[in-house]
Formats: structure tokens, sequence, C-alpha cells
């Protein structure tokens, strides 16, 4: 059984007991343990199942690459699932439950499924779940839904609470081994702003642990006294439990830091976001060992032989009291002299290279040490554990020359930097054959927007295993001096993939590279059989690669296994794409502050307070709260809007209008930038007027409409849509930052700066003229014009705009005089019959006018000729955006669905989205269809059923009658007319 040893354990504290349970079982651990360490010291090797197969699983590893034992933590508000055991730091009263086993652990009937595994090869879904058809959806996609999925997903809400943070700096060092603490000095003495970052506990990365010496002295005493130094100088920040999760454009990283994950407590924020902008981002983020594949080496006692190094060293536990070493490398070497300094044995080490006189390797045969040379395992026995291994040639076809008795085999298939940072903004890799590693390739680092690398790789990450190695190339990056080393020189690896390397189809099935999805050689081999030859094609196919560890211990091996079914080499076939984050990161963690009523921010306007003291009913439209209707006592919302609708229609109504999205454009190109922006022309806008203008995508799909207003020769104010602010905002800097980078214009987006309150009906200059102090009248303040002044006391802009058909003015004032305004014009309002309306009325008179909703007339298919637009599509310039997109054929089709209005024969009202029925069947046996309902309700004005609509040749089929989809009822039928229902002339807005 794995036990405690009596002696050892650097990172945990024997003097501070833990008490914890795993599944249902109390246990004792100690401060500074792992769940992983604490449950091995427990004798507790089993820790987990395979996906698949539902294998008995142990660890495998040591740290964020363990792919086996996943282990849910905590319980009601804080339970989580799926987390590493391996870096999940013990606390007192931890509660751990094992996953994907049913009824229990030791008894899992799921295991079945390993005793039928040669009916289940890799991508048997996709071939056993296509017939017969019907099948899929009732029998076989429940059954698959139901057996997917590893830890049960949380029931109840996340109690814990996630901050975010800010930092900048010159050079921000992930990673604090020996190579991460060297740089960080390097820079902190160059006078740089310095962020030192390590995701462990303890600084010092494997050094420690592996007995190196620097400048004299034991690499745990060189680590203090560096950290001390660092502490002390006020330009260098250092975090532990501190990851670097992602690297992004222009020196942003994303760092994860855990605040309270290793407390009992709990109290605070559990983890903070940094959000980081660096000059530099040096990578020292160290290399993971890879396992060997070979029959069986998935049995619990079989892990890497750095990862039992570990557990001796830094935590005083023991997985068996025979440990026999598999390898092609020295470095497991360091793994049998820890294991003989603790007092276990070590019977053997399998090495598949002969002849080896390395230092290293005469120094452990020199304690006794047998070492087999150009030996490997045929397989290994057991099944709950280890109880042996069958030793072959390397080079054989795996026939046994002997039997070996251990609990415990250690096994180190060369090491794999860890270039993941690197490679999350592009940095390219190379392979190197002589240690059978992809490296950071130098000459193509990822690029800044400057064009030059920001992210260095060092260290063991860069691939320079040895200590020495790993201080010469920290060195020669980043320059400065490096402590002096006492070193060991190695001997060469030598490369092995699959052990023995002639071994049968019996073994190959059996030899394991993803240990969570039960992914064999076999099924790698099967995958390029099938075609599936591309590194991408066979990872899904098999899916390796694709569990929580994504990769980190089984991708290069899986690479490896395809190239040779391929007959290719290593860097021919390539590797899986990287992308952050490089542990998974909860989504509590990425959100921070923004959830239950912070989810998103709720934006109201300066007369929020007013609409909801005179009993508003609220519609969301964005981010922002804006009154659907008034209802009175006993009113339903439907004759709220029609009483809005008469009202505003007859007298006098006032929209609260300030959501409306409002952008300054200002520079000596701002006419041309906006001329390409919009589909009619803007330069030649003449000072206090105002146009409509339609704006469209790339592909010519219309995206946005509204009001342009010049100010003066250099100023516009755009107009937009309320959900399309933020958004367009955004689109035209993206076209000034990436693409016109040269043109003379800068935008701002005053949506929040300004109130704007639009005065409707034939009483609108009336109350205007009461207010007095401007001249509102049409002479001198006709249709599309605008002119500032003084409103009643208010410095404000008026624009004559109409929305509704009606006399209109919308003004605008500072916010902060919004609600004033609003007062000011119900008083005044009170003898013309004023009334508040919402955005149904609102709706319900542009349809009756013919005015096209973004959203409702649009789906992001839809081109302005569609809606009969033409007239605002500039015959004059020569480009705009969307112009070429929209010269498609497609869009010259006859028969597009075009906008018209719809009348029921009945005078009903048509439901939102219906259909219009066409004869005939398509080839799936549905209906043919030849138009849509996009906007439809009930008219006051007109005392009945309107709509809009895009109907197949709409224009040209005025007066047809078509039948539109009922919901639980009978086709109704609607006769196609002209889309403007109501003061065709425009008489109304223009006195």
């Amino acid at each position: 059984m794995s036990r405690r040893l009596r002696t050892g354990g650097r990172r945990i504290d024997r003097s501070r007991p833990v008490s914890f349970t795993f599944d249902g079982r109390e246990m004792r651990g100690f401060a500074g343990d792992t769940v992983a360490s604490a449950l091995l010291a427990n004798g507790q090797l089993l820790m987990g199942r395979s996906f698949k197969y539902h294998r008995p699983r142990s660890v495998v590893g040591s740290g964020p690459e363990e792919p086996n034992a996943l282990v849910s933590i905590g319980e009601g508000a804080r339970f989580e699932p799926n987390q590493r055991a391996t870096v999940q730091p013990l606390w007192e009263g931890l509660v751990a439950r094992s996953q994907n086993a049913w009824p229990s652990l030791d008894f899992d009937i799921g295991r079945v499924n390993d005793y039928g595994s040669k009916f289940l090869p890799a991508g048997f879904y996709y071939k056993t779940f296509i017939h017969p058809r019907p099948f899929w959806k009732h029998v076989f996609e429940p059954l698959i839904r139901r057996a997917t999925g590893l830890g049960a997903a949380p029931t109840e809400a996340d109690r814990d609470t996630y901050a975010h943070r800010y930092a900048y700096c010159d050079t921000l060092v992930v990673g604090g081994g020996i190579a991460g603490l060297v740089a960080a000095r390097a820079a902190a003495a160059a006078g740089e702003r310095v962020m030192l970052v390590e995701r462990q506990e303890l600084w010092g990365g494997r050094a420690p642990t592996d007995g190196a010496t620097l400048d004299g002295q034991p690499a745990a005493e060189w680590v203090r006294d560096s950290v001390q130094a660092l502490g002390a100088m006020e330009n260098v920040t250092m975090l532990l439990r501190c990851e670097g999760s992602g690297v992004y454009d222009h020196g942003y990283v994303l760092c994860t830091e855990s605040l309270t994950d290793h407390l009992a407590g709990k109290s605070g924020p559990r983890q903070r976001l940094w959000r980081v902008r660096a000059g530099r981002v040096v990578a020292a983020t160290g290399a993971i060992e890879r396992p060997l594949s070979f029959a069986g080496n998935d049995v619990p006692g079989v892990l890497l032989a750095s990862a039992l190094r570990d557990y001796v060293v830094d935590y005083g536990v023991s997985l068996g009291e025979r440990t026999v070493i598999v390898t092609n490398n020295d470095d497991a070497y360091r793994t049998a002299k820890a294991l003989l300094a603790a007092g276990l044995r070590v019977p053997a080490i399998l090495d598949v290279r002969e002849g080896m006189n390395s230092p290293l390797v005469n120094e452990v045969k020199g304690m006794g040490v047998r070492v087999h040379a150009g030996r490997g395992i045929a397989r290994v026995h057991g099944d709950g554990r280890v109880t042996g291994v069958s030793v072959c040639a390397q080079s054989g076809d795996g026939t046994v020359l002997q039997e070996i008795r251990c609990d415990c085999v250690a096994m180190s298939g060369g090491w794999s930097p860890v270039v993941h940072l690197w490679s999350h903004c592009g940095g390219k890799l190379w392979w190197d054959e002589a240690r059978a590693m992809f490296r950071p390739d130098a000459d193509n680092p990822p690029t800044g927007a400057d064009g030059k690398g920001f992210v260095s790789v060092i260290g063991a990450a860069s691939g320079a295993l040895s200590t020495a190695e790993v201080l010469t190339d920290v060195a020669d990056t980043l320059g400065g001096p490096a402590p002096e080393v006492e070193d060991i020189a190695e001997g060469p690896i030598r490369q092995v993939w699959t052990m023995p390397e002639g071994a049968p189809h019996k073994l190959r099935a059996k030899m394991w590279l993803d240990y969570q999805n039960d992914v064999k050689v076999s099924d790698i081999r099967l995958a390029a059989q099938e075609g599936f030859e591309s590194v991408e094609h066979a990872k899904r196919y098999t899916t390796l690669g694709m569990a929580t560890d994504q990769g980190k211990l089984s991708n290069i091996n899986g690479l490896a296994v395809l190239a040779d079914r391929l007959d290719t080499t290593i860097p021919q076939v390539g590797t899986t794409t990287f992308r952050p984050p490089y542990t998974p990161v909860t989504i509590g963690t990425l959100a921070g502050e923004a959830r239950g009523v912070a989810f998103q921010p709720l934006r109201r306007t300066p007369v929020h307070d007013w609409h909801e003291n005179h009993g508003a009913h609220w519609e969301p439209v964005g981010q922002w709260r804006r009154p659907y209707c008034y209802p009175r006592p006993g009113e339903s919302h439907a004759d709220a809007v029609i009483r809005e609708v008469r009202n505003t229609r007859e007298r006098l109504g006032l929209l609260d209008a300030s959501t409306l999205g409002k952008i300054l454009v200002r520079g000596p190109d701002a006419g041309r930038f906006l001329d390409m922006l919009y589909t009619n022309m803007m330069s030649t806008l003449k000072p206090g007027r105002c146009r409509y203008g339609l704006m469209c995508d790339e592909n010519g799909f219309l995206m946005d409409d509204g009001v342009v207003a010049r100010i003066d020769d250099q100023t516009f104010l755009c107009h937009t849509t309320t959900g399309g602010a933020e958004r367009i905002h955004v689109w035209m800097e993206d076209w000034l930052q990436c693409e016109w980078w040269d043109w003379k214009v800068h935008t701002l987006n005053l949506t929040e700066q300004f109130a704007q309150i639009a005065v409707v009906g034939p009483k609108a200059r009336a109350v205007l003229e009461k207010l007095g102090g401007m001249d509102v009248s049409a002479e001198t303040l006709p249709f599309m014009a605008w002119t500032d002044g003084t409103l009643g006391g208010f410095e404000a802009r008026v624009f004559r705009i109409s929305f509704s058909g009606e006399l209109s003015y919308e003004i605008a004032v500072p916010a902060g005089q919004g609600r004033a305004l609003w007062d000011a014009l119900m008083e005044a309002g009170v003898e013309f019959g004023a009334m508040p309306y919402g955005t149904e009325a609102l709706h319900v008179m542009r349809a009756e006018k013919g005015f096209i909703m973004i959203g409702d007339e649009t789906d992001g298919t839809i081109i302005p000729q569609d809606l009969g637009l033409d007239w605002a599509i500039s015959k004059k310039k020569e480009d705009f955006l969307g112009k070429r997109g929209q010269g498609r054929d497609a869009f010259r089709k006859p028969d597009r669905w075009k906008l018209v209005g719809l009348e029921t024969i009945d005078g009903s009202i048509l439901e939102d989205g219906a259909y219009a029925i066409a004869d005939g069947t398509n080839e799936n046996g549905q209906r043919r269809t030849e138009g849509r309902v996009t906007s439809t309700y009930y008219s006051p004005t007109l005392d009945r059923g309107i709509a809009m609509g895009l109907v197949a040749r709409g224009p040209d089929r005025m007066g047809e009658t078509l039948r539109f989809t009922q919901i639980g009822g009978e086709p109704v039928a609607a006769r196609i007319v002209d889309p403007v229902f109501f003061d065709r002339d425009g008489e109304k807005q223009n006195v």
C-alpha cells in the first residue's frame, strides 16, 4: 500500500495535522499536503475511473498535467467537480468525492465497458449510432448524454466571490523556479517594474526537490536568499499561487491567483483574475515529463518518475516498497537516488539505451541498483494496483525475458517544454531530434503591434534541462550573470514511443496514451488507417488530448505514433493548437463581480425614476430599461398602448429617447470617413442639417440606421439604434485603428452624456413655444434641421426629426438636466394633453408610417434593397462598406424576399414571425414558404391589424392574397399592400 514515510516532506508541516474526508471516509494529512498526497498517505491509491472504459486510475503525475486523479471538492454552494487532486491544497474539513463511478469507486458497474473494449474502438459511436436513424433522437442520444461527463454539475449557486485587478509592468516573469528568479533579479536590477508569478505555493520549482547546488549553496537556501532579495525591491511584485493562464496580443496577459482555495475559513474572494499589460513576458514555465507507452501503463502504481520523486521528497509519501524504473534518459536515475535515500527498494532500472556510462548512471549502479540496458516493459501485471512487470528487449517483439516483482513502476520518456504561453499568440516551434521535444523557435516569436517579439522563453521551457543549461540559457537570452552550478553531465536520450518497438497488436491495444479518455496506441493507428491523417482530425476522431489535461501528457506520444503509422516525421505531422487558459479557470473567476444583479450593467436614463413612479412597464433593450407602456389602474398593456398612440396622434406625446446612440465623429477626414461607413453621402451635408443614413457590413448586409447631424465643417453627430451604440462605436474604431489608421478622425461615444426627449404630436410646437426662448417655427427650423439655443431656460440642441410621422422635435440637454427638462415639458404640456408614451407605441406609429426597425426588418441577411431603401444608397460614391458585397449575383435575383405591407382580410392581427405558405413541398417534405412577417401590430389609427413583412417579389405582387401560418389554428389570409399605411406624403411631419 501507499503510505506516509517517517522522514521527508519539505512541503508539509508535520506539526499541523489536518482532517478531511474522501467518499465519506475520514482521513488525516498535514498542512501543505495536496489531496493526492494526503490520499496516498492514507493508503488510498485508487482515486478515480477513466471516462470510457471505467478502468481504475491513480495518480500518474504530481501537477497540472494530471489526467486521472480528478475529484469533486466541497459541498452545497461550494461544490466543484473535476478538481485535480495533485494541485488541490488540503485544508481542515475538506470534503472530497470520487467521480465517474457507480455504485462505488471500488466496484464500478461501468467497468463492463472495459471487458467489451474490443467492440468499442476509437470512433465506434460514429458508426454504431447512425442506423436506424429514428433511434438517434429517442434511444441513442439520451443514453449518450447520460453517459458523458465526469463529475456532476453543481446544483446550487456559487457562494464564493471573485476579484479582478489590473496591473502594468515592464517585465512579467511567469514561473518562480530558478530560471524565473534569476530573470526577475536581472530585470529588477536594471530598474524595470517586475511582476513575478508562480503557480505553486513555494518558490524554486524542481531545483530543491532534485537537490541542485547553486553558488555553493543547496538550492533551497539559494532560493530563500533570492526571494528575500527580490522582496526587498520596491519595483518587484511577487505572487505565489498565481498562474499565467493566457498570453494575448499587445502584451496582455491573464493571471489567475488562488486566494483562499487552501484555507478552511475561506473569508474573502476565492480567486483573483489579474489583467496584466506587460512590455515583455518571460515564460519560465518549466517542462513536463512524458510517460512511456507499454501494455498496462495505466495500472494504479504506474506513474512518472519525476512525480514519484515529488511525492517522496516533497510530501514524504511512498507509492510502494519496490519500484521498477523504466527510462530512456538519465533524469529517472535521480528518482532512484531519492527512493534509496528514503529507505525504499529499487529492484531494477530498465534502460532502453545500450552501453550507458554517464556519471549519474554509474553513481546509481554504485549504490547497488541493477541496470538492465536495452530493456523495456512487455506488460505490467495487476489490476487494482501493480504486482509486477514482464521484461523484454526494447528492440524485440515483446518476448518476455524475465519477471520482476514490484508494487510501483516509475516511467520516464523524456521531457516536453511547457510552450503554451509562447504559442498562445502564434509563436512557432521546432522539433529537436536529439532531445525528442518541440522547442520555441526564437526566429518566429509571437509579435506585438511593433512587429517585435514580446515573449521570451527561458530555462526548461526553452528546452534546457540540466541546472547548468537552464542558467546559461537565462544569461544568453536576457543577459546578466548566472549563478555557479555544480552539475552532473547527462547522457543522451533515446526516442522511444512504444515499448517494445516491435510490439504486436495485442500489446499495442493495451498501451495507453490518453489516460482520461482511454485512447490507446491502437486507436491512433486505426484513425490513420481510416484516413484521419491530419493531427487535428485524428485528435477529434479518437479524443486524444481532449481531456482536462488538454494533451499535456499524451499529445507528443500520440503525434509520434501517428507519424510512425503515416511513415513520416513528427514535425511533418505538427502539433495541435495551444489555446488559453493553460489550466481550466472557473467561470466565476472570469466573471468576477459580474453575477446576479451585477451580471450586466443596468443602464438607466436620467428620467428613469419618473417613469418608475408613474407605473412604467419596463422593457429590456440591450443594457437599458425603457418604458414599454404606462398602464393605468385596471388597464391592460394593450389598452395603454392604444391610448398612448391616439393621444400622440391627436394631441401631445413625450418619449424618453435618451438611450439612442450618440457618437461624435470629428476631424479633417470626418466626412470622408462617414462616406465610407454609410451607404449615402454625408460629406455634402450642410452644418445645421440632418440626414438619414444606413450602415452595412462588408458583406452588404444592413446593420444599423440613424440620423446624422452635421455640427460644423469637421464635426458630425451620428445617432444609432439603442442596442447598437457600443457595437457601432467599436465598428468605427476598428476601421480607424486597423485599416484607415492614417485618417485624421477621432470618435467619442456620448450616449450617456446627453438626455434626449422627443416631443411629438400636433401640439408639439405649441408646448415648445410656451416654454419660450427659441424660434421653432417651420420657417426657422424646417424638417431635418437642428439648432442650438436656450429653451425654457435650458441650454439645448433641438432636432426637427420624426420617427412617428407626426410633427416632432427631439431635444438634447446635458444628462444632469434631463429630468428637469422632462418635468418642465410635462408641466407645460398639461393644457395640451401631454402624455408619455413607451416603446410599443413608438413601434406602432413607426410601422403605420412604414419605417423599418433594425432587428425586426433585419436579421443579418437583409440588404437595403430588400427593404425598398435604394434611395438611401448613393449612386455617386465610388465605394462604401458593403458596396461590393451588394453586387453579388445572389442579391440581384428577382425572387428575393422584399419588404411589403400586409393587411389581413378580416382585420385581425398576424402572428409575429408567421410564414407565408407557398404551394408544394421541398425535398425534405416540408411546406414551401414565400415570405415572413417581420413586424405586426394593432393600429389604433386605422382600427385594424397591420403588418410588415418580407415576401418573394413582394413589390411586384401588390394586391395578391397570401396565407400565413397560425400557431394552433388555420392559416390567415392577408393582402399585400404598400408598407406605408398612414400619411404617405408626410404632410403631418412637415407642418
